[in-house]
């Protein structure tokens, strides 16, 4: 159901910070012809939690209408209240969609029986297939690979995005998911060791700069070609790590607006990105052979 190269989209804004939906559609074109597998809308880098569910709605119809027959469109519907949790996935998941995607309830800090209820209630009213997130390292609550388990048996869920980015706990979700669970990987910069070991693709940030490159590797690495997906990755290294110098998707916002294809705004609290670190993002962006349309800025 969900495998490959999918983008954590960047949202566009004009500098007012509203939603720049000619460079939205913009953006969706670029995708569907680098070979981007499928399009996270209103993911953590898609500034969600400074969109309103009027604007999720908007890029996610628009998302549909634009990909459809091309690549796959899933939305993200997670929120830390089961009850608006539940609203928006009833919601979002009629609109035309692939998938849902639904993080951890994050500050509340939940227990395991906690999070396996609120996914299933959610699941529950969900007309599509359901992508567990879990990041613990925003969310501070860790999804376990026991209540993963239980949850992969509710009809609905059909696969995590998982972003510790160790190998142990790859091998531990491997060892008690089934086999038709899609394992996502959520950490670029391990997403090929991810794949090796049995997971289905990755739902990356990295794509958002250089798609075509990112979806050669995982196929690769699908394909059981390790030295080719590996050489591949080589490449794109430095964009996993600098993407992240500052906090996410400021970095990344700010490489796409480089290449021609977005402005650069962000909403508060996010604010752009230090001049300091700019050339370390420029660097990264030639090593991984990516077009620069603005290279003064």
């Amino acid at each position: 159901m969900f495998t490959g190269s999918l983008v954590a989209i960047v949202t566009p804004m004009a500098a007012d910070g509203s939603l720049d939906l000619a460079a939205w559609d913009r953006l969706l074109d670029f995708h569907v012809a680098a070979g981007t597998d499928g399009i996270v809308v209103a993911g953590t880098t898609g500034e969600s939690p400074a969109l309103s569910l009027e604007e999720i709605d908007e890029l996610t119809r628009r998302a549909v209408a634009r990909c459809r027959g091309k690549t796959q469109t899933i939305v993200g519907c997670g929120t830390n209240s089961t009850a608006d949790t539940v609203a928006r996935t009833r919601t979002l998941s009629r609109l035309g969609v692939d998938g849902v995607m639904l993080v951890t309830p994050y500050y509340n800090k939940p227990p395991q029986e906690g999070l396996y209820r609120h996914f299933a209630a959610a699941a529950d009213v969900s007309v599509v297939p359901v992508i567990l997130y879990n990041v613990p390292g925003r969310t501070s609550v860790d999804l376990l690979p026991a209540t993963v388990a239980r949850l992969a048996r509710h009809p609905q869920i059909a696969a995590l995005k998982e972003a510790t980015g160790t190998q142990h706990r790859t091998r531990e979700l491997v060892d008690v998911c089934p086999a038709d669970f899609a394992l996502l990987s959520g950490d670029d910069a391990t997403f090929v060791d991810f794949v090796a070991l049995g997971g289905k693709g990755v739902i990356s940030v990295t794509a958002n700069v250089a798609p075509r490159r990112m979806h050669e590797a995982c196929a690769a690495a699908l394909a059981g070609d390790l030295a080719s997906a590996r050489a591949l990755d080589a490449l794109l290294q430095p964009l996993h790590r600098d993407l992240f110098v500052e906090a996410n998707p400021v970095p990344v916002k700010w490489a796409v607006a480089r290449m021609g294809l977005i402005g650069g705004a962000l909403r508060l609290p996010l604010v752009e990105m230090s001049a300091a670190h700019q050339e370390t993002i420029l660097r990264a962006m030639r090593t991984a052979g990516i077009e620069l349309k603005d290279q003064a800025a």
